[in-house]
């Protein structure tokens, strides 16, 4: 039996769309559409079949491997996920399997997948057991669980908060001498001057810009993460607008989407939105050195930035929190990031009780305090 399994006798004809038939649900969410859809890639690649999970590989691979090609130029790049992200990866993955080990046609599809030179019925069904097994061994949660790690303070390399100096370094990257280069430096502006997510600036059209807010120019975000709609006041940092509108001037946008593609040649718009993943690979563009690394900046670093300056600069965190629309202050202040040494100095709240010239005298040669009588007394009496 042993030998049929790790020979590769089971048969893998149209094995790709085979996987994709048993383990992708009928009616799948987004999440788990999407994490089923990365995991049977992965298997694909591995010339893997369904009935051999590996999850133990792709956890490792999630980690340290996982990678995103971009689909115009061909270009590869690191997407390594968090344990927490992974973690939710593996649970969505395990989740489905159970649900097809608790069915009644997981052992008629397994027997399906083997060879006809394997006729006789006992060992065809010990060989479906042993498949059972493995499965349920590849999914364990011992062997595929990432350990997670809650820290509370962070490297500044893990996520990155922007000084102002930064800011104008990355800002100052694109230039704004030509088409691609102006959008690029408005949507840097914009981002790092409101705070809002990749996905709320992709989905910004023109009249989103000037809104008001209490007579306060501000941001419409028409359906932020939860569809919940928000307003950002600019204040003094209107001047994002400027890069904006002479974007929006010189690429002869005057309604619907602000952020658009632009044809090869750098003259031409297009008519669709960007994606957020074009958005990623626009900030991959523009490296700027950061305690003298070259260091990509992503679009959620500058969400951080914006919640960190703000907080330095005496802005109450609850305001930071209806600016970024964080449905609790606790996300916020994970945003705002833990602080550096010199703004976490506590203030003088006690006092050194020993004089520097009691500190100075050898051990046992300090004066000792004579007891008054009435102690003596006491003693004397007990």
């Amino acid at each position: 039996m042993e030998n049929y399994y790790e020979m590769g006798v089971i048969q893998r004809n149209t094995q790709s769309e085979q996987n994709f038939a048993i383990l992708m649900p009928d009616d799948p969410n987004k999440d788990v559409y999407s994490r089923l859809l990365f995991f049977l890639d992965w298997m694909n690649t591995q010339g893997l079949p369904w009935h051999r999970p590996a999850l133990s590989d792709y956890k490792n691979y999630l980690l340290h491997d996982r990678t995103r090609i971009h689909l115009r130029t061909g270009e590869v790049t690191p997407a390594l996920l968090s344990p927490a992200a992974a973690n939710a990866h593996l649970a969505t993955i395990r989740g489905r399997y159970h649900a097809l080990l608790n069915t009644t046609k997981v052992r008629q599809q397994l027997y399906d997948v083997l060879p006809p030179e394997i006729s006789d019925p006992a060992n065809r069904k010990a060989l479906v057991d042993e498949l059972l097994i493995r499965i349920e061994h590849d999914i364990h949660p011992r062997s595929t669980t990432i350990k997670e790690v809650f820290v509370q303070d962070q490297p500044d390399a893990d996520h990155l908060r922007l000084t102002p100096a930064q800011v104008r370094a990355l800002a100052r990257t694109p230039g704004v001498n030509r088409l691609t280069g102006l959008r690029d430096t408005a949507l840097i502006a914009l981002l790092v001057c409101t705070g809002i997510r990749e996905a709320e600036l992709v989905a910004l059209n023109v009249e989103d810009l000037r809104q008001t807010l209490g007579g306060e120019l501000a941001l419409l975000v028409r359906s932020g993460k939860g569809e919940k709609q928000r307003l950002v006041p600019y204040g003094p940092l209107d001047w994002c607008l400027v890069y904006v509108e002479r974007w929006l001037k010189a690429a002869e946008i005057t309604t619907g989407a602000v952020f658009r593609g632009v044809f090869r040649g750098d003259k031409r718009v297009r008519k669709t939105r960007i994606t957020e993943r074009a958005v990623n690979q626009i900030m991959y563009r523009y490296p700027i050195s950061i305690n003298g690394v070259m260091t990509v900046v992503q679009p959620h670093d500058l969400r951080r930035s914006y919640a960190r300056n703000a907080y330095l600069h005496g802005m109450d965190p609850e305001r930071i929190r209806q600016n970024l629309g964080h449905a609790n202050l606790h996300t916020t202040q994970i945003y705002i990031g833990t602080l550096n040494a010199d703004q976490r100095r506590p203030p003088e709240m006690f006092r050194l009780p020993h004089s520097p010239k009691e500190l100075e005298q050898p051990l046992g040669e300090g004066k000792r305090k004579k007891r008054s009588r009435t102690a003596k007394k006491r003693s004397t009496v007990g």
